[in-house]
């Protein structure tokens, strides 16, 4: 019986893994992607613009 007690943590973490894989998988692209694409570009944009003014106000 020892045996079975030493193979569950292991088992239950796969599992929990596999779930977390699908799960990653599933939400790439679809409808969702265009937003997660909007989110970070809007964020790429608001970080070159602090810098650029960052920049400016140096020289």
């Amino acid at each position: 019986m020892e045996y079975v007690s030493a193979l569950v943590p292991p088992v239950v973490m796969a599992v929990f893994f596999t779930g977390l894989i699908v799960t990653i998988v599933k939400t790439q692209g679809g409808v969702n992607k265009a937003k997660e694409d909007a989110v970070v570009d809007a964020v790429l944009a608001r970080a070159e613009h602090a810098r650029q003014t960052h920049r400016d106000t140096e020289v």
